[in-house]
């Protein structure tokens, strides 16, 4: 079977170049991983009490980990997707072993590279790869180096990032289907390619490999989005876009739902994140944009106002309708007309009861 991520040698080059968190001691340290699993507990009453939703499936706790247990995770949940894909589009185009072992091993590290920098930005994840229904990841270091950085209260800050990320383990364990759709989203998008297995794998390993030298060498032009080129695959990107765009924007709308009402100092907290997000020097630019994460912060803006605006029109129960099936999913263009989507879903009439 073709190998196309050396994954030891990936989580090997995450873990030497990752950089080192905040001083803490160790009595500071073990008061944080507590705090943040309360907060979590206390952020998933007031999540189900204003969205409504429940979760129908039993989730493991939540996981404080670290810079380098949040890569080692992630790299697990990639290889467990992204390796029976390999295998299925290789088929019998297997190249030389030297080819493979060589191949292999530069992409382990250029995929590595790009982890070890992304470990030390994730505040938290619903990682969704590596088992279902998925497990929540807070990453305690960047959450009390952010936190200090702002200046803001550790408890209120805690919470507040506990809002947004528990929204997501509730948009996937409230949903029992939006996993096994999320996923069979990314499996079409490889399937798109009428290239042909070996040439799709090669776009990917550009792809791997223009992120990876976007973290050494900012000045490149490329982005990361170059190895879309099929009109099948667009279509794809286009319902990965819409539904990544909803979740990211439910979270927003609903950690600013909560916050005023158990987080005293979120307006000043809000504000002095968003100046962060805006913030960077060129290279932290360079790679934002390469990354996707310019796209991100586009998702949190333009998901919120279309969540906000349903649920201006019918309610947080008709919102919820939302979640009905994947076919009551927004579509890309609906997301800037919140009218259009009622008017599909509820029809002329108006909002109809929300689904059982």
């Amino acid at each position: 079977m073709a190998q196309f991520v050396d994954w030891d040698l990936a989580a090997a080059t995450a873990g030497a170049l990752g950089k080192s968190g905040p001083r803490v001691s160790y009595a500071e340290a073990t008061d944080v991983v507590g705090d943040l699993r309360r907060l979590t507990d206390e952020a998933a009453g007031h999540v189900a009490d204003y969205t409504g939703l429940r979760s129908q499936v039993s989730h493991p706790p939540v996981r404080v980990v670290d810079r380098r247990d949040w890569a080692a995770t992630n790299i697990a949940g990639l290889r467990e997707v992204i390796t029976p894909l390999v295998s299925r589009l290789s088929k019998d185009k297997q190249p030389g072993a030297l080819t493979e072992a060589i191949g292999s091993r530069l992409t382990g590290v250029q995929a590595g590279t790009v982890l070890a920098y992304l470990s030390g930005r994730v505040l938290g994840q619903y990682e969704v790869f590596s088992a279902d229904p998925g497990q929540l990841l807070l990453v305690a270091p960047n959450i009390v180096e952010v936190e200090r950085k702002l200046g803001a209260d550790p408890r209120d800050f805690r919470l507040w990032v506990c809002l947004h990320e528990v929204t997501h383990r509730t948009q996937f364990t409230a949903v029992p289907w939006m996993r096994a759709y999320f996923l069979t989203e990314v499996q079409a998008f490889v399937d798109a390619s009428s290239s042909g297995g070996e040439h799709l794998l090669e776009r990917l390993r550009r792809g791997v490999a223009t992120l990876s030298d976007a973290v050494k060498d900012p000045d490149g032009r490329t982005s990361v989005l170059d190895i879309v080129q099929t009109p099948a695959q667009r279509a794809v990107l286009d319902r990965l876009t819409a539904l990544m765009t909803l979740l990211e924007g439910h979270a927003e709308f609903v950690m600013d739902g909560v916050g005023p009402q158990v987080i005293p100092s979120v307006e000043r907290i809000r504000a002095s994140f968003n100046r962060r997000r805006e913030a960077g020097n060129p290279l932290e630019k360079a790679i934002r944009r390469l990354l996707g994460v310019d796209v991100k912060m586009r998702q949190y803006a333009e998901g919120r106002k279309f969540v906000h605006g349903v649920v201006e029109r019918v309610g947080m129960p008709g919102f919820n309708r939302i979640f009905s099936s994947p076919l009551t999913l927004p579509r890309l263009e609906e997301l800037g007309d919140p009218d259009a989507w009622v008017a599909r879903v509820h029809g002329p009439a108006g909002p109809l009861p929300a689904a059982g």
